[in-house]
């Protein structure tokens, strides 16, 4: 039984879907928006959510905390430079997922579109 049991695993391992996810959310910051399946962008707007939130600190320790859960300098500057003083008077919601009305040929999956507001 999966009660309690949070988030999806996508058939992977804990340290494949970890990496997974962290690629697909610096890609996210890197480009601005991309488009995946909706269960992905469902699973990777917290992630994202939580590395804005703490880049909106702006210290020191903000950044190596980033470091240790990006793991790209240059993720972690745009997300410091760009996204942190952007949304310094938002609460949250940085994210919007836009559900598109195609899905994938080759499985039937259903895409959206993440990008920040």
């Amino acid at each position: 039984m999966r009660h309690l049991k949070k988030g999806k695993k996508f058939h992977r391992l804990t340290g494949e879907r970890r990496s997974f996810l962290r690629n697909l959310a610096s890609n996210l910051v890197r480009v601005g928006h991309i488009e995946t399946t909706e269960t992905r962008a469902k699973a990777l707007r917290p992630i994202v959510e939580r590395w804005v939130t703490i880049a909106k600190e702006q210290t020191l320790a903000a950044r190596r905390l980033l470091l240790k859960r990006a793991h790209n300098k240059e993720v972690v500057e745009r997300l410091l430079s760009e996204f942190g003083p952007r949304y310094t008077k938002r609460q949250g919601g940085y994210l919007r997922i836009t559900k598109l009305a195609k899905s994938r040929k080759r499985d039937g999956s259903r895409l959206a579109i993440v990008e920040f507001v």
